[in-house]
């Protein structure tokens, strides 16, 4: 990955020290907010265009708005929100809506014992932040209260998630690093003391594959997931490298972010080496000190704050390449990768959630639906519900047919068999073998009406042979029935609650099957038909 300069900053420097404390992006990537040495947060959009701000208070007005720093800022999910942690031991939570101009109004505020230091907004509700005490405690914006995760006897210094929000680390000033899980996700990682970095960890950052903490003495170290190092970038003897002040993780896990004095030092982990590379720093002279670093949720743009109250923005990418004149791909990672349709400006985020390098990126079914490959994996998504999934996908040349007749649901013939992918699901929905890929000989039906006591409604008809049509409920995962026909069948469909199955032969007959109530045989044409060993359509009562 590397970092570009577009253009004009978001905020120029002043003549001297005006210090940029905390930068943060909102999740859905619309706004982005800047807390300045007045304490005063600026709201941008994601265009660079200020178009809001608001001032911090501090806990007790007696003391006066100088009496404070502002040391975290964060985005709740939903963006509605934003988390200010204080030095004057507290935490006010500011509801700036949805709109720009929204009336901005404190809906929470948890009073500490000693100063906030950092601060994350990893999950709806829980607010996370370190004190200058040593505690890492949790503020649960729901019930307004907040309790202690972890409590040790040294400052804390730094505070990062992992890539998913359910992991966070802590830096102290004794050099610890303290790893805790909300949810392991089974990774079996170990809790508690990681391990003991040489200096206080300013910089400290968790990627997908490694946990990565530089400072004061000009050096970059990757530790393993359980805390041994597996790789030191020295910069000791570089006279014109400075102390390492903070760091940021790209939202894939897979890049690193360092800033110094002038200097952005950037790290991308190679897949195929299993090891971090060094890209070619960026320099740029008269930056200063950088103090703030803030990623934007989808990748594409990285913003540093400096010491001077500038606000610099570098666009993210491995490569950009634009798809038949009317789609943009930018790769801001190997894992990732945002689509925009130069038309209508709209942006899709195709993301592996297993770190995988994307492969090449299609866009087929009438330019709205997206497919790409990686080594394990198979991304579908629709560009117009921005429904993604993710489905485990063994390599098959790239022979595999794509059909998008389906708003619901991908299908994909490969070597004899048919697969069926929801789009927002990342499980394979049902897999079926059949030898006829015409999709006027396969019905899907998900969740089209719904019915009174059943909660969901995932129905299949499709062809075992020519004459022969097989039901399956894909919820529940086995065969409704089976269809026999005494001539060939060159049409089928099933109606919207998966009930009822219509279907049309070679000499141009349309017959139904059905159930005619209580413990009836499938009907064909209306007329009662035994089928050995077949089951009946349940549920669809009398035609």
């Amino acid at each position: 990955m590397a970092l570009v300069q577009p253009g004009d900053p978001r905020l120029s420097p002043q003549d001297g020290a005006a210090k940029v404390t905390c930068l943060a992006w909102a999740h859905n990537n619309a706004k982005f907010a800047v807390c300045t040495v007045d304490r005063v947060v600026l709201l941008y959009d994601e265009h660079g265009e200020r178009r809001d701000k608001f001032s911090t208070k501090p806990a007790d007005a007696k003391y006066g708005r100088k009496s404070y720093m502002v040391k975290g800022m964060a985005f709740s999910p939903d963006s509605t929100k934003i988390a200010v942690g204080q030095t004057d031991n507290i935490i006010y939570v500011y509801k700036i809506g949805e709109d720009w101009g929204d009336k901005k109004v404190i809906c929470n505020k948890f009073i500490q014992t000693s100063a906030v230091t950092c601060l994350l907004w990893p999950a709806e509700n829980i607010i996370v932040f370190g004190l200058a005490e040593g505690k890492v405690r949790l503020a649960n914006t729901k019930t307004n209260k907040s309790s202690t995760i972890y409590g040790t006897e040294s400052y804390v210094v730094s505070l990062t998630s992992n890539v998913s929000g359910k992991g966070i680390l802590s830096g102290h000033a004794d050099g610890t690093i303290v790893r805790y899980f909300f949810d392991d996700e089974g990774s079996g990682e170990s809790q508690g003391k990681l391990v003991t970095h040489p200096c206080p960890p300013y910089a400290l950052a968790w990627a997908s594959t490694s946990i990565v903490a530089a400072s004061c003495d000009k050096k970059i170290v990757a530790y393993g997931k359980e805390g041994h190092v597996i790789q030191t970038f020295d910069y000791s003897r570089d006279p014109a490298e400075k102390e390492f002040t903070v760091a940021a993780t790209s939202p894939g896990g897979q890049s690193v972010v360092f800033g110094s004095y002038d200097r952005l030092r950037v790290l991308n982990w190679s897949p195929r080496r299993s090891a971090w590379e060094e890209a070619r720093p960026k320099e740029i002279a008269h930056l200063y000190t950088i103090t703030a670093l803030a990623w934007k949720k989808d990748g594409s743009r990285l913003c540093a704050g400096t010491l001077c109250g500038g606000v610099e923005q570098f666009d993210c990418c491995l490569r950009r390449s634009i798809y038949k004149n009317k789609f943009e791909m930018t790769y801001v990672g190997p894992s990732q990768v945002i689509v925009k349709n130069l038309s209508t400006g709209t942006r899709v985020v195709l993301k592996s959630c297993y770190g995988y390098e994307i492969e090449e990126v299609k866009i087929l079914g009438k330019e709205r639906y997206l497919v790409a490959h990686t080594s394990d994996t198979l991304l579908l998504g629709d560009l117009r519900s921005n429904k993604l999934s993710e489905v485990a996908w063994q390599g098959s040349g790239g022979n595999e047919k794509f059909f998008f007749d389906n708003e619901n649901v991908c299908m994909i013939f490969n070597a004899g068999e048919l697969t069926l992918v929801e789009y927002g699901s990342n499980e394979i929905l049902g897999s079926v073998r059949t030898e006829f890929t015409n999709p006027h000989l396969i019905s899907v039906r998900i969740n089209e009406r719904r019915q009174r006591g059943l909660e969901e409604s995932k129905r299949l008809a499709y062809l075992i042979d020519i004459k022969t049509i097989a039901a399956v409920d894909l919820a529940g995962g086995y065969n409704i029935s089976t269809v026999s026909h005494d001539s060939k069948i060159d049409w089928l469909e099933l109606n919207e609650t998966g009930h009822k199955l219509l279907f049309r032969d070679k000499k141009m007959r349309v017959r139904r099957a059905c159930q005619v109530g209580g413990m009836g045989m499938p009907t064909i044409g209306g007329e009662k038909v035994g089928l050995p060993g077949a089951r009946e359509l349940p549920g669809c009562g009398n035609c």
